[in-house]
């Protein structure tokens, strides 16, 4: 990295929801920012753990058997393989954390919500 990373500054540079993009990488991961409104599709990775760090707003991690509820400081990691369903209705701005190639559907029927990676 040449300069640190300002997530806000990072966020304000886009306004689509549900598109993740890189702002860095650490090792074979990329560290992602995405905006999140409405409810996203049920997935799953069988491959990997899926993390989330509520920056602002709340966001429920829907999960079969119970709602999670984060608000900002908030981490949740998702167990590969189980199913799970993001939504935040008044909106979120969370911070990922993935393998390369990790597709943010997952396992799930590529559709409009299935996203290219993107790099600020």
């Amino acid at each position: 990295m040449k300069a640190p990373i300002n997530l806000t500054a990072a966020l304000s540079r886009f306004d689509d929801v549900f598109r993740p993009r890189t702002v860095a990488t650490l090792n074979d991961y990329k560290v992602m920012v995405v905006k999140v409104k409405g409810e996203f599709v049920w997935h799953g990775h069988p491959d990997t753990d899926d993390f989330f760090l509520v920056l602002d707003g709340r966001l429920t991690i829907q999960l079969r058997e119970q709602d999670l509820e984060l608000g900002p400081g908030d981490l949740y990691i998702v167990p590969r393989g189980m199913e799970h369903c993001p939504r935040s209705e008044e909106g979120a701005e969370v911070l990922l954390i993935d393998p390369q190639g990790t597709v943010n559907t997952g396992d799930a029927e590529p559709g409009r919500l299935t996203a290219p990676e993107q790099t600020l």
